[in-house]
C-alpha cells in the first residue's frame, strides 16, 4: 500500500493511502468554520484526491468536537462591509466548492463527528452519504442573522427534501442528528466509538464495487433525479446500460460473476 504525497494546507489535513483519502477539517478551536481560505483549500483538495487514480473513495472528517459552524465570524465581519460585486465573487467560491463535492467523479462519505450548523450543512447535503454521531446537533441557522442558506439550497432540498426545508429553513431550530436521518439528510446514526467502524463498512463497499461502474452511477442519479419519465429520459437509460454492458468493467464484471472469480478491480 503506498501513500501518496499531497499538496500542504493550513486548514485541512489530507491523507491518501491506498483506494482512501481522507479530507480533514482541521482547525478545531473555530470549529472548523468556513473562511475564504478554508473553502479554497477545501477546493484544491478534492481536485487533487479526484485526481489520483488510484483512490476510489474520499471520506471527509473534521477535527475536534465539531464538524462545521458555518461561518467563521471574522469572515463574516470583513464581509458585512463587501459591495454587491464582491458579495457574489465570495459566495461564487463557497458555491463552486460545494459542487466540486457534489460532482466528485469519486464517492464522497461525510464522516460527521459534532454539530454542523449553516454552511456546513452543505458539506454533508454534497456528499454521497453521511454517517452521523448520535449526539450531533443541526441548524440552518441563516434567517437567525438576516441572511437565506442560498448556496447550499440546492445540495439541501436534494437530500432533506421540500417539505423538510420549510419547517428549518424557516424556524432555523436546531434538530438532532435522529431527525437528521429521519428527514434523509444523513444515512446512518451511531454512537461516537461505532462511527469508524461504520464509515469502514461503507468504505469497504464503495471498493469493492466497479470503478467505472460508481462513476457512472453518480451521473445517471444526477442525470435521473426529479425528471419525468418520458420517452427521453428511457433511451437515455436504454443507452447507458448499453454503454456499460459493452464497456471494459462492465464485460469483465459480469464474466466474473458466471465463472465465480473475483473481477479484476479486486485481484
Amino acid at each position: 500500500m503506498t501513500t501518496a504525497t499531497l499538496p500542504s494546507f493550513t486548514t485541512l489535513e489530507v491523507q491518501a493511502e491506498g483506494q482512501v483519502a481522507r479530507i480533514w477539517l482541521n482547525r478545531p478551536d473555530l470549529r472548523n468554520a468556513f473562511d475564504e481560505v478554508v473553502i479554497a483549500e477545501l477546493s484544491a483538495a478534492f481536485a487533487s484526491v479526484s485526481a489520483m487514480a488510484s483512490v476510489r473513495v474520499i471520506v471527509l472528517g473534521a477535527r475536534g468536537p465539531a464538524f462545521c459552524a458555518g461561518a467563521n465570524l471574522n469572515w463574516m465581519r470583513r464581509a458585512a462591509d463587501f459591495t454587491r460585486e464582491q458579495n457574489i465573487a465570495d459566495a461564487g467560491g463557497l458555491a463552486r466548492m460545494l459542487r466540486a463535492i457534489h460532482e466528485c467523479p469519486k464517492p464522497v462519505v461525510a464522516r460527521v463527528q459534532g454539530d454542523v450548523y449553516a454552511g456546513g450543512l452543505g458539506l454533508v447535503a454534497a456528499s454521497d452519504m453521511a454517517v452521523s454521531v448520535d449526539t450531533a446537533w443541526y441548524c440552518v441557522s441563516e434567517v437567525k442573522i438576516g441572511l437565506i442558506p442560498a448556496t447550499i439550497s440546492p445540495y439541501l432540498l436534494r437530500a432533506m427534501g421540500t417539505r423538510a426545508a420549510q419547517r428549518y429553513f424557516l424556524t432555523a431550530e436546531r434538530f438532532t442528528a435522529a431527525e437528521a436521518h429521519r428527514i434523509g439528510l444523513v444515512h446512518e446514526v451511531v454512537a461516537a466509538d461505532a462511527l469508524d467502524a461504520k464509515i469502514e463498512e461503507l468504505v469497504k463497499a464503495l471498493c469493492n464495487a466497479s470503478p467505472a461502474a460508481v462513476r457512472a452511477c453518480k451521473a445517471l442519479i444526477a442525470d435521473v433525479a426529479g425528471r419525468e419519465i418520458d420517452d427521453a429520459l428511457i433511451a437515455e437509460t436504454v443507452d447507458c446500460i448499453a454503454d456499460i454492458r459493452a464497456s471494459e468493467e462492465g464485460r469483465e464484471g459480469v464474466q466474473s460473476f458466471l465463472q465465480k472469480r473475483k473481477p479484476s478491480w479486486l485481484v
